[in-house]
């Protein structure tokens, strides 16, 4: 089987993957899924914690659970896209370690994007995915 996603961090480019993902990722032809924004929400109704932190541990494990669904693993992510209230360096420097976390090595491209508000008042972020499903 060859590979279906291509990494690159071009020299001509800051090199993306001393922070834990990709300037570019190439997909090869196949079935391409979108994984809607998962937030901090839980299956079983718990309140959502306070911290962005523990926030962005329950968005990794709902997008685990969305690539579980379609038979993915975090190697078939082409991009990811993070959605943060309030963007600051300082939030994203304490969201991004369960963010990478989330990736298990394999480096997608990431976008981050500021917002006023998520929906619901509580939520403090959400990550969308583009997904390349295996052969």
């Amino acid at each position: 089987m060859t590979q279906s996603i291509t990494r690159l961090n071009p020299p001509s480019l800051p090199d993306a993957g001393e922070m834990g993902y990709s300037q570019i990722s190439i997909a090869e032809p196949g079935r391409i899924a979108f994984i809607s924004g998962q937030v901090a929400w839980r299956p079983n109704g718990e309140p959502v914690p306070e911290s962005l932190s523990e926030q962005m541990e329950i968005v990794s494990i709902n997008a685990k659970a969305a690539l579980d669904a379609i038979g993915a693993t975090p190697q078939d992510v082409v991009i990811a896209r993070v959605y943060l209230v309030n963007l600051t360096p300082e939030r994203l420097e304490e969201v991004m370690p369960p963010f990478i976390a989330t990736f298990e090595g394999a480096q997608p491209s990431v976008t981050g994007v500021g917002v006023a508000a998520l929906a619901a008042p509580d939520l403090q972020v959400e990550m969308e995915m583009t997904v390349r499903l295996p052969d």
